[in-house]
C-alpha cells in the first residue's frame, strides 16, 4: 500500500532533484590532474576532514544551487580530496591545518592561481569573486 504513494513522490521530487545545480566533483587527484592537463584547464581543489561539520556545511551551501557552479563545471576540473587520505593527493603542494581549504591551481605549472580560501572564509561571495578574477 505505500509504495504506491512512495512512487507518486519520487515523480513528483524527480525534475526538482535533476535542477539541483552542484559541482561534479572528482574524487581522485590524479585522474583529475590528467584530465586538466588534457583539457587545460585549471584545478579547483577542496581539501575536507572526514566528518568534519565545517567541511560538510560548506559543500552544502557554497557548491550546490550557486550561480557560480555552472562555472566551475565548465571552466575548472573540481576535485575533493580527504585530509586523511594524504596518499591521494600531493600533500606537500596542499599542506592545510585548516578545514576544509579551498586551492585554485594552474594544473600545468601546479602552482596556485589565487591564494587559497580557508575554512569560513570559503563563502558564496569569496568563491564568486576568485572565479571572476581568474575568468574575466
Amino acid at each position: 500500500m505505500l509504495q504506491q504513494p512512495f512512487k507518486y513522490l519520487l515523480l513528483w521530487l524527480f525534475p526538482f532533484l535533476l535542477s539541483a545545480n552542484f559541482v561534479n566533483w572528482l574524487g581522485d587527484y590524479d585522474s583529475a590532474h590528467q584530465k586538466a592537463l588534457k583539457e587545460h584547464k585549471p584545478l579547483l581543489v577542496l581539501v575536507v576532514k572526514k566528518r568534519d561539520p565545517l567541511s560538510s556545511k560548506v559543500i552544502q551551501n557554497s557548491f550546490m544551487d550557486q550561480k557560480y557552479v555552472d562555472r566551475i563545471n565548465e571552466k575548472m576540473i573540481p576535485v575533493i580530496v580527504t585530509y586523511e587520505g594524504v596518499l591521494s593527493y600531493p600533500i606537500e603542494m596542499y599542506y592545510t591545518t585548516i578545514f576544509p581549504t579551498l586551492f585554485f591551481v594552474d594544473s600545468n605549472r601546479e602552482t596556485f592561481l589565487k591564494t587559497p580560501l580557508y575554512g569560513t572564509e570559503i563563502k558564496n561571495q569569496s568563491i564568486e569573486t576568485k572565479l571572476l578574477e581568474l575568468f574575466n
